[in-house]
């Protein structure tokens, strides 16, 4: 397989979440959006990362640290533009090269494989991760001939009535040949009605040298959601949260309403540990086998050992040990250590304690 790299998306600013919190980074289950793409794009051991930042560049740095490079677009002249921005780093290398949006937390690792694969197969120098949508109003539609071959990417705006009728969109991901993806960029227009430059029209270019364009279309659509405001973050954590706690059920955590329970993805839980309806456990929690969390408990950065019972209470940045009784109604505040079989009884609050069982 060729060297693999990656493109990432960042740079918008995300007015429509009226917020002076930079858009990728507003977190779902725990974790900020473009760190949700990072990881996954990480499953595909690419030789490099490159994210694309503008405003709000330093926060966006400091949550990724090393895990990626970083290229500045100074002006939002659109999604090429923003890649080109990429070409100190990556325009001379050999390989495929994924572009991923930040604001895309629910993309998955297996996906992208997938997509790579399909790629090499057809052995395109572009191809569009698709995916079908009941209602597809806002999306660039994916134009195919009668044999199912891609002809074109037409935005909402641009089509006609019967190319707004087509179901199958773009998603806003791509995988690109790494060298004819630069010499394709170079030639974009900003001849349009925004004057900026978009990605969807490098298949344009590449079409037009009769190169092969290629579109996988992946199943799940709920993949290809793209945060713009709040309403759509509120819908992103509910899909991420079904995710972490079905995966959680099935490796052995009994979750008693699943619908009400809240777990950060970062979290871990052993097996036949009991969570009750209403718990919230956030950060990097763990938690051991055999515990019982109930009654709308809270716990954060806490870390449990085995056959715990926490009721009613909360753990902030703390340690228990194995069969200790927690609440209820007890407070267990930043650097709290609870050892072996201490029983924490009602309406008890700690702070900086270590607490020990009286011998």
């Amino acid at each position: 397989m060729m060297n693999r790299y990656a493109i990432v998306l960042a740079a918008g600013q995300g007015t429509r979440m009226k917020s002076k919190l930079y858009k990728v980074l507003h977190p779902v289950c725990g974790k900020p959006m473009v760190e949700h793409v990072v990881d996954q794009i990480s499953q595909l051991q690419p030789e490099e990362i490159v994210t694309i930042v503008g405003h709000g560049a330093e926060a966006v740095q400091t949550h990724l640290k090393n895990r990626s490079t970083f290229a500045v677009q100074e002006e939002q002249l659109g999604t090429a533009h923003a890649v080109l921005q990429a070409k100190i780093a990556l325009g001379d290398k050999d390989g495929l090269t994924l572009v991923v949006c930040g604001d895309t937390p629910l993309i998955q690792g297996h996906t992208m494989e997938a997509l790579m694969k399909y790629h090499h197969e057809k052995r395109a120098k572009a191809t569009i991760l698709t995916t079908v949508l009941d209602n597809p109003t806002g999306y660039g539609r994916i134009i195919r001939d009668d044999l199912g071959i891609v002809e074109k990417i037409v935005e909402q705006k641009d089509a006609s009535e019967k190319e707004q009728r087509v179901n199958e969109i773009n998603t806003g991901t791509y995988c690109f040949d790494n060298l004819a993806l630069f010499e394709a960029l170079e030639k974009v227009s900003n001849e349009n009605a925004q004057g900026e430059y978009y990605l969807p029209d490098v298949i344009k270019i590449l079409k037009d040298e009769d190169e092969v364009v290629a579109a996988y279309r992946m199943d799940n659509a709920k993949e290809s959601l793209g945060v713009n405001d709040r309403v759509a973050l509120a819908e992103a954590q509910e899909i991420m949260r079904h995710r972490i706690n079905e995966k959680h059920m099935r490796n052995g955590v009994t979750l008693i309403d699943p619908a009400n329970t809240y777990i950060d993805v970062d979290v871990e839980i052993g097996q036949d540990t009991i969570i009750g309806p209403n718990v919230s456990i956030h950060g990097k929690t763990v938690i051991g086998d055999d515990c019982e969390i109930t009654g709308a408990s809270l716990l954060d950065n806490a870390i449990l050992g085995e056959r715990v019972k926490v009721r009613h209470s909360s753990i902030y940045d703390s340690k228990v040990g194995d069969d200790v009784q927690v609440g209820p109604y007890a407070h267990l505040r930043p650097e709290s250590e609870i050892s072996e079989g201490v029983k924490i009884g009602n309406f008890v609050e700690t702070k900086k304690a270590t607490i020990g069982k009286k011998h």
